[in-house]
């Protein structure tokens, strides 16, 4: 593993242990070059997915960008990072297991935000509101209204 700070190739592992209730490795390294200690976890991906954009172009699926979406949309409320992993770890999950190895940005959309409505409807309003580009106040409230019909 790489350092981060100074780009030597020889770190050393101090600690290795479970994470994310056993979805992942956490490890604790050290840069014997520059002396810093840096993390890095190690997690099963069961195998590579394309993200089909709207406009036709094909990507990798990006879990940082799907964990940063999650976690602006969580901002500010009551939840600690162990749960916002887990969220993020049960999209991808749900993601790979889909039947096909490329999906549609818009199904990715929809299992957040179905992942967002069951954990907290505030995140959920927030990613919608991106998600589904709204642009007036009465966006919001058309939204609001069913979801409060549900």
């Amino acid at each position: 593993m790489r350092c981060p700070f100074c780009g030597n190739e020889e770190t050393q592992v101090k600690d290795s242990r479970p994470a994310e209730e056993g979805a992942a490795i956490r490890r604790r390294r050290f840069c014997a070059q520059c002396s810093n200690r840096f993390t890095t976890f190690e997690r099963t991906q069961l195998r590579d997915l394309t993200i089909v954009k709207t406009d036709g172009r094909r990507v990798l699926f990006d879990r940082e960008k799907l964990s940063r979406s999650i976690r602006i949309a969580m901002r500010k409320r009551p939840f600690d990072e162990d749960r916002i992993e887990r969220i993020v770890n049960d999209i991808q999950r749900r993601l790979e297991s889909e039947t096909e190895a490329e999906i549609p940005s818009r199904r990715v959309g929809e299992i957040v935000m179905d992942k967002l409505r069951e954990v907290d409807q505030v995140a959920y309003v927030r990613f919608a509101s991106v998600y589904q580009n709204f642009s007036e106040a009465r966006d919001f409230q058309s939204f609001l209204g069913k979801l409060d019909k549900r």
